[in-house]
């Protein structure tokens, strides 16, 4: 089960190093020069030494060769460490069935009926499943499959992206068939199967349905799942259709979608995390997203010559705001511009 749901670095550096550069890139922080990664923004891997400190960077080098075992989903760690990130950062994963319940609400508003893609079913044991509906996907009338396609969809603090993408369940550990499978990205490229034919119809499509999906995630190591995650979704609905894997180049541009889509953010405050405030290497304990009154007095008198952070106002901190893409038109923005100021 582990190897399935436990996606290896080492196996995407084999296939080509860009496309774990790219999956590991923060596009916000990135110049024209030089790449900037994104970065672990925990302590959970501090006591291996210098490069898995909070705020340093992922490098390859640092989750490939010896290391690759190092960044695991939540469904592997031990029940220590699962606690220890519910504790300090309010970390918690939600199932699969949930997820799908969630996901139908969306899409029975869209379409103006119940069970487009599964129905679902509320076990007498107390487990709850779905039962898929295999036919294929009737819009409504003035709606079409891009239609779907291209409706944009967030997943806000997303994790290992689970609303995104269902590979496996996110509590469980449980790998979900591709036929099975209920995120939104997954209804989207099955949409896509249904209503495509050669592999240039369904490369343009797919791509399409990837600029529409979003999500940020505070976590660096939760970061690449979810991006690995997707990842691999994009490779596994592609066997499905074709019997073959995509060519290099094809994974490379979806790499890069992805990268842009699934960014490293403080979701309360719009910015990098702990952009706000410059902690040094060397601090043991992260900073706490709902405790600064736990900050030293330094610390806390920096956090509040943040004006953003002092008023809490989401349009005022003096972090560095991320930038996401807005693939219909083709220009880089800050997250926060999408925002209504009050």
């Amino acid at each position: 089960m582990n190897t399935y749901v436990d996606i290896q670095e080492n196996e995407i550096f084999e296939v080509s190093p860009e496309l774990l550069n790219a999956l590991l890139k923060d596009h916000t922080l990135s110049t024209d020069e030089q790449q900037v990664n994104i970065f672990w923004a925990t302590d959970n891997y501090a006591d291996r030494g210098e490069g898995y400190q909070c705020g340093d960077e992922i490098t390859i080098d640092s989750i490939t060769g010896t290391n690759g075992n190092i960044i695991v989903p939540r469904a592997v760690k031990s029940r220590e460490q699962q606690q220890q990130r519910s504790r300090e950062m309010a970390e918690v994963f939600t199932p699969s069935w949930i997820c799908n319940k969630q996901n139908n609400l969306v899409d029975n508003a869209w379409f103006g009926r119940d069970g487009v893609f599964n129905t679902e079913v509320d076990n007498s044991d107390g487990t709850h499943s779905w039962i898929v509906n295999a036919e294929p996907v009737v819009f409504p009338e003035g709606k079409t499959w891009r239609d779907y396609v291209n409706e944009n969809r967030l997943e806000i603090t997303c994790g290992e992206a689970p609303y995104l993408v269902s590979r496996y369940d996110t509590v469980t550990g449980e790998p979900i068939p591709v036929e099975r499978r209920i995120g939104m990205l997954d209804r989207k490229l099955r949409v896509v199967g249904e209503n495509t034919e050669t592999t240039d119809e369904w490369l343009k499509a797919a791509q399409t349905a990837y600029m529409c999906i979003y999500g940020y995630e505070w976590q660096g190591d939760n970061l690449i799942l979810a991006r690995e995650a997707l990842f691999y979704t994009f490779i596994e609905y592609y066997r499905i259709k074709f019997g073959t894997d995509p060519l290099l180049e094809s994974l490379k541009q979806i790499a890069d979608i992805i990268s842009w889509n699934l960014w490293q953010m403080d979701g309360l405050k719009g910015v990098i995390p702990n952009s706000c405030i410059k902690l040094p290497k060397s601090k043991k304990e992260p900073l706490s997203l709902f405790s600064p009154e736990d900050l030293g007095e330094q610390e806390k008198l920096t956090l509040f010559d943040c004006p953003g952070c002092k008023n809490k106002d989401i349009h005022s901190h003096t972090g560095r705001y991320a930038l996401i893409k807005d693939w219909k038109e083709n220009k880089v923005l800050t997250f926060v511009s999408l925002l209504k100021q009050k």
